[in-house]
């Protein structure tokens, strides 16, 4: 497997380093940026995933996620000092994948790195010869979902959908009217076992991918939620609503 490469984008140095060396010592390439205009500059398409700190200076690390997420859809960890669930869902709702709070043991952050990674190279493709899209396609509804890379059409237009959203989709629209409880989608999609909280993050994920995907995201018809049970995809539309 190729080289893997994570920017850091960390406004204090201590942290920075720190990270810095014990990913370098895992093998991956190590990009760097101290503050977020730094970090737009640095990304580049060859970044397999971003380390991004919320409170920074200047631009905050949700603004440089909002930006990094008009042009790609790499992963990104955000790392903070807020621990609280609502700070979390902040950082997801701007496009984060997953969130890390200070202090946090090096076991955790390389746990979720290799998380991040894993789903990014499988959904992508990334590092094999991928067969062309129309080889293996998910379709319904509308919506066409190829199972070789994140790539996705509605309507016959492509969106952008994260890693993450990517994956949530695919889930669902293997089994179509199939209803998963938010347990199994977490636990399907992230690859880590399911806490309490662990509920609004998929929450926060299925609304993102209900803004890409839907023709009226508040009266979902392809994503829907069958209250106190789960989510599914309707394959003929309707049969859900919204939570």
């Amino acid at each position: 497997m190729t080289e893997q490469t994570i920017l850091i984008v960390e406004d204090d140095p201590d942290i920075r380093d720190g990270v810095r060396i014990l990913l370098a010592g895992e093998g991956y390439r190590i990009l760097e940026a101290e503050n977020g205009a730094k970090a737009l500059q640095t990304f580049s398409p060859e970044v397999d995933l971003v380390i991004l700190d919320v409170m920074m200076p200047g631009m905050s690390g949700l603004r440089v996620c909002e930006e990094l997420r008009k042009r790609s859809t790499v992963p990104i960890l955000f790392l903070t000092a807020k621990a609280q669930e609502s700070d979390k869902l902040v950082g997801l709702t701007a496009g984060g994948d997953d969130y890390l709070a200070k202090p946090f043991s090096f076991a955790e952050l390389s746990a979720r790195v290799r998380a991040l990674l894993r789903r990014y190279t499988v959904y992508r493709g990334k590092g094999e010869a991928a067969a062309p899209p129309e080889r293996r396609m998910l379709c319904a509804h509308g919506v066409k979902l190829s199972l070789d890379c994140n790539r996705v059409w509605v309507d016959g237009q492509e969106v952008n959908l994260t890693e993450t959203e990517y994956g949530i989709l695919r889930l669902l629209m293997q089994d179509p009217e199939r209803i998963y409880p938010a347990q199994a989608v977490y636990e399907a999609v992230w690859n880590e076992p399911y806490y309490y909280t662990s509920n609004g993050t998929v929450m926060v994920h299925i609304r993102n991918l209900r803004l890409k995907i839907e023709d009226d995201p508040q009266n979902p018809r392809r994503v829907c939620t069958v209250w106190g049970k789960g989510y599914h995809f309707a394959r003929d539309g309707g049969g859900g609503h919204e939570a």
